[in-house]
């Protein structure tokens, strides 16, 4: 009987708005704009943080990433001198350091970083020559295209083999058989066992390990054929530099052990690399920082949207009371033949709810429809989460109910005897 009374008194609501339809529906614009602003300015905060967290999550949490760099000693040195020789960066004897100190680090692997130009047949290609162990390829984890990555038997036996990325791959091999194939590096030949996808780019201020032009060979390999000295000639000057290990990646045993460790590597190289030629990277410090300004992101944007909605709220209590005015006689008739103050109440309560809910569901297929137009027009990654679609929702109803009490009330304490002598 309760039910059936109040789907009664939804109807009646209903039909009371359709008698003034351009009215409710502008009343309920507000509702509509602030709902869809809500969701599309939620879904295109949430698309703009998450390929920032996927990036640095791709870093590996648990891995420490420490790479070499030009102290301000050799910057100011190699700008002055003409022919010189800049030693600088990490060492073999860091690498050996840090698996001999600490007992929180699962395993370390030591990059060599070296640029030179690829040839087969006649095409040509810049590449990046990264000579490393087969345990990179457990900490950079990227899928296998072909053939296979490098193994522990490469780096025992000094076996010239090169591991190619998809996009060197396409670009010097084409159509041809991939696999087993010699691709000529500088001036010495590798036989090509295995291309990989890669990853490009920055992930927050940490640049990526791998990039699309990278091929992968033994670091012995790459310190035999290549040595540890590059020269570089350029506007009549000559320049040599010595870098024995370009990055270092260390990979902890626990997350909790990620930051503890970092603080302790960084004492460690402190004390024997005096010229503060390094630089150690979290990704897990940089995650927990992206993902609290996504979170205060979120809040600032879901802030601003909701003062679309309040206005709304504000717009439906103008109207209502409007109503209550209007209908004064009406009030009165139904007071007088026994309806109860809590009957008017739920009679009005329930037209401002229907007003805002339904106001809500149309702004759902707004919010829904902006952020696909924004990704469709700039390629902005937009996601819509079902938090961003709920709290909407839940919002503009709860705003019905709030902005529709005073009305309600003020129609429920309306004279009786006053609403029926009002014309």
């Amino acid at each position: 009987m309760k039910q059936t009374k109040f789907v009664r008194n939804i109807w009646l609501g209903i039909e009371n708005l359709l008698l003034h339809k351009l009215r409710s529906l502008l009343t309920m614009l507000g509702v509509v704009f602030g709902v869809g602003s809500v969701i599309a300015m939620l879904s295109v905060g949430e698309g703009a943080s998450k390929e920032a967290l996927e990036q640095i999550r791709k870093l590996g949490s648990n891995n420490i990433i420490i790479t070499s760099v030009k102290s301000l000693q050799e910057e100011s040195t190699t700008s002055t001198n003409r022919t010189f020789m800049s030693i600088y960066g990490l060492t073999y004897e860091d690498n050996q350091r840090i698996d001999e100190t600490f007992t929180a680090i699962k395993q370390t692997v030591p990059v060599k970083l070296i640029r030179k130009e690829a040839r087969f047949g006649e095409r040509s290609l810049e590449l990046r020559i990264v000579g490393t162990t087969p345990i990179w390829f457990d900490l950079v984890q990227r899928p296998i295209i072909a053939g296979r990555i490098l193994q522990s038997s490469d780096m025992e036996n000094h076996a010239p083999v090169v591991v190619l990325t998809e996009f060197g791959a396409r670009r010097l091999l084409a159509a041809e058989h991939t696999i087993g194939q010699s691709l000529r590096i500088g001036g010495d030949y590798f036989e090509i066992v295995g291309i990989i996808k890669s990853e490009s780019g920055k992930a927050g201020n940490i640049q990526i390990p791998d990039q699309e032009i990278d091929a992968y060979i033994p670091i012995n390999v790459a310190r035999q054929y290549f040595g540890d000295t590059n020269m570089r000639i350029s506007s009549g000057s000559f320049q040599m530099e010595r870098v024995e290990l370009h990055q270092i990646i260390v990979q902890a045993d626990t997350v909790d052990n990620v930051e503890p460790t970092a603080k302790a590597l960084e004492k460690m190289f402190n004390h024997f690399h005096k010229k503060k030629d390094f630089l150690i990277n979290v990704p897990l410090a940089l995650l927990k920082q992206a993902e609290a300004t996504k979170r205060t992101f979120t809040i600032v944007l879901g802030s601003i949207a909701c003062i679309s909605l309040l206005v709304g709220g504000i717009g439906i209590m103008n109207i209502m009371l409007a109503s209550v005015t209007e209908r004064t006689r009406e009030i009165g008739i139904r007071r007088a033949i026994g309806a109860k103050r809590k009957q008017i109440v739920s009679q009005f309560l329930i037209e401002t709810v229907v007003l805002s809910t339904i106001g809500g569901i149309v702004g759902l297929g707004v919010g829904v429809f902006i952020p696909l137009v924004i990704t469709s027009i700039t390629k902005m990654p937009t996601v819509i989460t079902l938090g961003s679609i709920l709290l909407p929702l839940i919002i503009s109803a709860g705003i019905g109910i709030i902005f529709g009490l005073y009305p309600a009330y003020r129609a429920a304490n309306v004279d009786p005897i006053v609403a029926l002598r009002h014309e």
